[in-house]
């Protein structure tokens, strides 16, 4: 009956961290067994593994199992089976049960929520050993907005030695913060610019040298880059193209508003994640955490128009 005291947002925000946790430990036991079972999806830079398909089947039926009637949306397309007893998580982080529920959403239903999966977000530098880019997303929306958000790196710390403990969960919901890491800015008047290791093209390129960045860090993941601007690594996320999906997206953005940072499409719109929404962020991405106004000026009209929302 203790459970009943807490809103379901923040319930669901505490099992999600514990399910991300978990799911990051599949995703570290994959690479461990030497065997990534690597499936080309739709060509060369767009992949599954056995880490994504478990870790997907981890994260949903572990959420279902508990939150019957929410909305799940996962990035991979996978037939619903009966999930393995062991890859079931029920625990919950009761430090986020600890923490008030901002008011706008203590009324909040379980059948009012969307939750959007990517049970590895950074597949292909994942299949490369880029351990860093790798992160588990599990992002929540409400009335079409992304509200509360949870990002496990699994291999958070893994070139600190054998002896490191590896992994980290940033958890956040709007009205309340982001935790889990320290909050760093680039040094002022800097611009670097965090954009698409596989995924590049020509619009990518002319938006990225309008910005007349400094330096620009090409990695994968959307998790990563956002987190590259929380931890002051970069200025601005830009990705001029098609691409990036909506499960890419929630988690991080939830982050990056929790700490006043800004992330739309290229246009300047605010994403959408009500349930019947396309998956597709189809006019790109923008995100900075500070001087958002900068780089949404410095965009090229060329890039705007060839991008429709």
């Amino acid at each position: 009956m203790m459970a009943s005291r807490h809103t379901v947002l923040m319930r669901l925000v505490a099992s999600a961290y514990a399910i991300a946790q978990k799911a990051g430990t599949i995703v570290r036991g994959v690479i461990a067994e030497g065997d990534l079972g690597i499936v080309e999806k739709t060509c060369p830079t767009d992949l599954q593994t056995k880490a994504d398909r478990l870790a997907q089947m981890s994260i949903c039926s572990s959420l279902a199992r508990k939150f019957p009637k929410l909305t799940i949306i996962g990035e991979e397309d996978l037939p619903f089976e009966e999930v393995d007893q062991e890859l079931i998580e029920d625990g919950q982080w009761e430090e986020i049960l600890k923490q008030p529920c901002p008011s706008q959403y203590s009324t909040i239903k379980e059948e009012d929520l969307v939750v959007w999966v990517d049970p590895l977000d950074g597949t292909k530098e994942y299949t490369e050993g880029l351990l860093d880019n790798v992160t588990v997303l599990i992002g929540i929306a409400y009335e079409g907005r992304a509200i509360a958000g949870v990002i496990n790196q699994p291999y958070y710390n893994y070139q600190a030695g054998p002896d490191a403990t590896l992994g980290r969960t940033i958890w956040g919901v709007l009205g309340l913060g982001a935790f889990g890491f320290q909050l760093k800015e680039v040094p002022a008047g800097k611009h670097i610019i965090t954009t698409t290791r596989s995924h590049s093209n020509k619009l990518v390129t002319d938006c990225v040298t309008a910005m007349n960045p400094d330096d620009v860090l090409r990695v994968g993941g959307a998790g990563n880059k956002i987190i590259q601007l929380i931890e002051g690594k970069a200025s601005a996320y830009v990705f001029a193209s098609p691409g990036c999906k909506k499960w890419d997206t929630c988690a991080p953005e939830v982050i990056l508003h929790a700490v006043g940072g800004k992330l739309t499409d290229i246009h300047g719109n605010a994403l959408r994640y009500n349930k019947e929404v396309k998956h597709m962020n189809s006019a790109g991405v923008l995100a900075t955490l500070r001087n958002y106004d900068y780089y949404a000026s410095r965009v090229p009209e060329s890039v705007k128009n060839a991008l429709v929302p």
